[in-house]
Parts: C-alpha cells; structure tokens; sequence
C-alpha cells in the first residue's frame, strides 16, 4: 500500500471526490464551497472538476440549505452539507434534528436520508464562546443518526468514505485546529468501518479513552507517564453513534482502571455516557472509579491562554491519570 503524507484538509478533499467520481448522486452544498474552494480550503478545485451543479454554493442560510437537503436525500440524491462551523447548525437544529434522523421511521421505511452534515467542530482557536461549540454532547443523544469524529488525516479520509455510502445521517465533526495537520494516508481505496475504535496505543496500566482531536493530547500525556513507569493503553472511538463498548470494555478488563477524555462539557456528555456503561459493566473489574477530564463548565474563552487551558490537554489528562492510579 502507497503511503504519502497529506493534510487534514486534503483527505476530506479526497474522499468527498473520489466518491463523488463513484457515485453521480453525491454532491456538495454549503456556504463558500464553490467560488472561494471552501471558506478553509477543504473543496479545493472540486468546483472545476465536478461543475456548478454538484458544487453548489448557499446563501447563509443554514436551516434553508439543510432542508433542501434532506428532500433532495429523500429523493435518492446524497448529499455532503457543509457547515462552516457546527456552531452555525444550530440555526438549522429543526431539519437535521427533528427530520433527517426520524424520516425513516416516520414514514414506515419509504423515505430514506442518506445525506452527510459536516464541519468544524469544537474551540477553533479564539472564535468566542458562540462559535466554538461541540456539538457532540448535543446531537449524539437523538436515536437514528451516526456520528463520525476522526482524530488524523487517515481516519477523516477513511470514515467521510464511509459516511458518504452509509444510507443513515451521518453527522462528521472536524476539528479547524486539525486541518493542516499532516499524516500518512494511503493512495489506494480504503473505508473505515463505524463502531470498531482503534487501539492508538497499546498498555496494560490504565485505559484512556477518547474521540477527535482530543485522542492527540491522550498520546501525548501516555508518553510523558511512560516517563514514570506508567504504560497507558489508548483508544481512539472513532464513532460515538455508533459506540464500540465492547472494545472498551475489553481494554478496562485488562488495565482496571480507566480515563475518559471528551472535549464536550461534562453535563449530560459521551464522556458521561462511556464512564457510565464502564461502571456498569466493569463494576467488579475496576480499581477505581472512572475518571473523567472534559472541558471546564464555562463558556468557550476568548483569550489564547484561557482557552487552552479550558479544553483537554496533555496536562489536564496526566492529572487525572495519577489521581486514578494512585488515590482510592
């Protein structure tokens, strides 16, 4: 298999063109992904290969477009939406939330919605409080959606393929802070399955897990523990919706202990969700309670300093693993 290095921004270029060579029925639609090849670059030149009537720029109008888009995906079309933030698809809450995940089971399986909501997810680096949303913790509790949040290049390219051809919604976070991050993908075709995490890093002290770009300051503080003689096993979800339990389960029954790391605030969040199926299921397994580090309970800060230290980081999760090793 070839391998080069490419950017984040590049692989979701990737996947959403080649696609859209496989399959005429793929097209994308959102805010400045025509003319200006994409407010971050990410459908560059897409425009010139694939025309106006498959790259189609919208008025900024969120809850217009993703409408229109979920009838089109009705249809039999199916469509990439792109969100310039997922900040701004609260604006379009009622379509992508109250239609596209129950259209199916509203109208006893006659209409389908194979469409794929994506974009950038989470504090984009001094965006303010109003455009630095995750989103996860919000969308992920409605039934009848999948949500994919890739943590590098391969897995973005690998998982947007997937979306693409799944015939459910599909909501695909990105991370701004991620896009001209480089990694090795693969020049030959390759999809990657939802609901299979990937072990990022094998140990046997103690289990982190994570989602998104989060997964990057989770390897980050297992080589500063390994340091100290503590081998961290880390696990990259992948997909939230579907969630991959059982990989978890498996890791905590080998380690006892466990961390989970979720840039979402902590109230009513996946990181809450997988502590709590952890419990329950790991109960007699466990040597201490789950631990548990998202992002503080505030409003996203605006200052660089404050907003670093808001989110998880390499820090923030080397704490709370000494506090799970070493406290009752």
């Amino acid at each position: 298999m070839t391998v080069r290095e490419i950017e984040y921004r590049d692989a979701l270029n990737e996947a959403m063109s080649e696609e859209m060579r496989r399959d005429k029925r793929v097209f994308l639609l959102g805010e400045e992904v025509a003319q200006y090849d994409g407010a971050y670059k990410v459908s560059r030149g897409m425009l010139a290969e694939f025309g106006e009537r498959r790259i189609i720029d919208t008025p900024i109008s969120e809850s217009g477009f993703a409408g229109m888009a979920i009838g089109a995906a009705m249809m039999g079309l199916r469509p990439i939406v792109e969100f310039m933030s997922w900040s701004f698809s609260l604006v379009a809450a009622d379509p992508i939330l109250n239609n596209a995940p129950k259209m199916l089971y509203m109208s006893g399986g006659q209409f389908g919605c194979p469409i794929v909501f994506r974009g950038n997810d989470g504090a984009g680096g001094q965006l303010g409080s109003t455009h630095s949303w995750c989103v996860e913790g919000l969308y992920s509790n409605v039934p009848g959606l999948k949500m994919a949040i890739p943590s590098n290049p391969y897995e973005a390219k690998g998982l947007l393929k997937t979306a693409i051809r799944d015939d459910d919604p599909v909501f695909f976070l990105e991370s701004e802070r991620m896009l001209g991050t480089k990694g090795h993908v693969p020049e030959e075709e390759y999809l990657i399955p939802f609901g299979q995490a990937r072990v990022a890093r094998t140990g046997k002290d103690i289990t982190l897990v994570s989602f998104g770009r989060p997964v990057n300051f989770c390897l980050e503080a297992a080589e500063a523990l390994a340091k100290e003689g503590v081998d961290c096993e880390v696990l990259d979800m992948r997909t939230i919706r579907p969630l991959d339990i059982e990989s978890i389960v498996r890791s905590v029954k080998k380690t006892n202990r466990c961390v989970v790391v979720d840039q979402s605030w902590s109230f009513g969040s996946p990181g809450s969700e997988v502590a709590a199926q952890v419990h329950a299921r790991c109960f007699d397994d466990l040597d201490n309670f789950v631990h548990r580090v998202h992002t503080a309970d505030v409003p996203t800060p605006y200052a660089t300093n404050l907003e670093a230290e808001y989110m998880p980081n390499a820090r923030r999760i080397t704490e709370a693993v000494r506090a799970c090793l070493y406290l009752a």
